[in-house]
């Protein structure tokens, strides 16, 4: 972007209006929360419960169960807000299991990419509702068997790519 400005290929107003101001300012407010989260005992909380929930399974259900949620959460909220929400998460659920932090980071950058199942979920589930004459439901209809087919490709790779 800088060459191109300094190249005179884009006009400086033009990159200006081109950045989602509310995205910036929604991260921005949620970087102290994803902070809190971690400086208050949330994210050890939460990471303890999913522990609970899945002991005496192994790490990889703990790597599965983190990768849905992240994409549940994700089909309510901004994605964006979801990797900050939830790497704290990750990185005290790969502590607490002695395991590389890698996959686990990567299972939240890959599920909070995924909000397929609502509309809300990101801008263009949005825009294209209403012009494509979509209801609410179309998107589980499709989306949950694309988290489905993504879960099942994802996990097996993230496991040999990122090993624990």
């Amino acid at each position: 972007v800088v060459l191109m400005l300094v190249l005179g290929q884009i006009m400086p107003r033009s990159a200006y209006d081109a950045i989602d101001w509310p995205v910036i300012v929604l991260l921005a407010a949620l970087f102290p929360v994803g902070g809190a989260l971690e400086t208050t005992g949330g994210s050890t909380l939460i990471a303890d419960s999913i522990l609970k929930v899945t002991q005496g399974f192994g790490p990889a259900w703990v790597l599965l169960i983190l990768l849905v949620g992240t994409m549940c959460l994700s089909d309510i909220i901004n994605n964006n807000a979801t990797a900050v929400l939830m790497a704290p998460i990750a990185i005290t659920l790969a502590d607490r299991l002695g395991a590389n932090s890698d996959p686990f980071l990567i299972a939240v950058a890959l599920g909070s990419s995924c909000a397929f199942l609502t509309p809300i979920g990101h801008q263009s589930n949005t825009l294209v509702m209403e012009p494509g004459g979509y209801k609410f439901s179309d998107y589980w209809r499709v989306g949950l068997p694309l988290e489905a087919l993504i879960v099942i490709v994802a996990l097996p790779t993230i496991l040999w790519i990122w090993p624990m």
